[in-house]
């Protein structure tokens, strides 16, 4: 495979690594850090991997073991269960169509490789024996954590629906306010003044930013566009957003959000999700 093909192959794979990580990670701006972390891994280990029989199922056991990894670190891993115990029971080998409008919230609740298993065979539609490679678990294991888990799944939907994260501390949205109303007025100039002089920014899939003179820059690009967006603050996943509109497409539904850190009360990181809309399947967002 030549670089260029593998270029091909991560772009095109990307949104259904995004599904896979979000999932697992239960959060889809985690799922996004843990899908550049796969992709970090992927072009490093390419040419040590050799000719790839399957390369998409290489590109997934590597976001799988990322997304372990992550979790990990967050102390949020669950227990997988031992061989003996998941291969009691057995599951069909068709997707279950229901489970992929579990929240990613949800999924996290699972132990690791019932997640896994219910992710890749129900959302992504992968079969049993891919399942069980990119787990590095064997087929009855996966057979069984695939049943657990969707009876776990369809458990878990019937209980009551908590009240979500909770609402920004007001100088959180204060802040968050100020740099929404910016881009309303079109006073990208107030906008560049709340930038961190190390700020950081992420368009995710496209390109990586540090420093308040070239992440400044960004903002061109929005306002020769004025007329197109529109915008509104919110919350993704408790994190301050903006939320952005596409006029000429709907006023009721955003076309995709934009995730702020701040520190000391400047815009510390911009994570602008425009060209990786796959982030909004299963997310919570919450207007302010």
């Amino acid at each position: 495979m030549t670089a260029r093909d593998f270029d091909s192959l991560l772009a095109a794979m990307r949104p259904a690594l995004h599904r896979y990580c979000a999932r697992m990670t239960g959060s889809t701006i985690d799922g996004e850090d843990v899908v550049q972390e796969t992709m970090l891994k992927a072009f490093a280990g390419r040419e040590a991997a050799g000719p790839l029989d399957n390369p998409q199922g290489w590109l997934f056991r590597i976001a799988h073991n990322c997304a372990l990894d992550f979790l990990r670190r967050r102390q949020r891993a669950a227990q997988l269960g031992t061989e003996e115990e998941l291969a009691m029971v057995a599951a069909p080998e068709t997707p279950d169509p229901d489970i992929a409008a579990a929240s990613l919230a949800t999924f996290l609740r699972l132990p690791a490789l019932q997640r896994g298993a219910v992710i890749l065979k129900d959302v992504l539609g992968h079969s049993l024996s891919e399942i069980a490679a990119i787990t590095e678990a064997t087929e009855p294991a996966v057979k069984s954590a695939l049943q657990r888990g969707r009876v776990r799944l369809r458990d878990l939907a019937a209980e009551p629906q908590d009240a979500g994260p909770p609402a920004l501390p007001d100088a959180m949205r204060s802040r968050l306010t100020a740099y929404v109303e910016g881009f309303k007025a079109g006073d990208f100039d107030a906008v560049r003044a709340m930038l961190a002089d190390d700020v950081q920014l992420d368009l995710v899939a496209t390109l990586h930013k540090r420093g308040k003179g070239e992440v400044s820059l960004y903002y061109g690009a929005y306002d020769a566009a004025r007329e197109r967006w529109a915008y509104a603050a919110g919350a993704v996943e408790g994190h301050p957003a903006m939320l952005v509109y596409e006029r000429a497409v709907s006023m009721e539904a955003p076309a995709y959000f934009v995730v702020l850190d701040f520190e000391g009360g400047q815009v510390s990181r911009v994570h602008d999700f425009l060209y990786a809309r796959y982030a909004l399947e299963g997310v919570i967002i919450r207007l302010l």
